[in-house]
């Protein structure tokens, strides 16, 4: 892994907000997991449990998105980390809403989330405007 990252990344705005949401969905997901890691009266799990992860995956994946459109020189591929940060954060936010109607006191926590995410689809906006 090339570990070339640019010197001004840490003050960017958008980078910022992604490590926010990263810490905020492992958190919020940890908190799930608690609650819907028990099995249902008729013995199966709850398909909830697997959402909480894939917050915590799409949350992940944001920030090396972010490096590597930054990293980019050929506007064709910058594109590309473009699109595919606009996919996470759309799924990511999906994640959230389905969560949201999960049996844990943990989804209070989602619109947190929901909200940091608006915030970043924001500043995404106008990052996206720079390069």
């Amino acid at each position: 892994m090339n570990y070339n990252l640019p010197t001004h990344l840490p003050e960017l705005p958008v980078y910022k907000k992604a490590m926010d949401i990263i810490m905020l969905s492992r958190s919020i997901s940890t908190y799930l997991n608690h609650d819907l890691s028990y099995l249902n009266d008729d013995g199966s799990e709850d398909n909830d449990i697997y959402f909480s992860g894939d917050i915590v995956q799409q949350s992940s994946n944001l920030a090396p998105e972010i490096i590597n459109a930054e990293r980019e020189r050929f506007s064709e591929k910058k594109h590309k980390h473009l699109e595919s940060l606009e996919r996470l954060t759309n799924k990511l936010y999906s994640n959230c809403r389905r969560l949201e109607r999960s049996k844990s006191n943990g989804r209070d926590f989602l619109p947190i989330l929901k909200g940091e995410i608006k915030t970043f689809r924001k500043l995404q906006r106008s990052w996206m405007m720079t390069l």
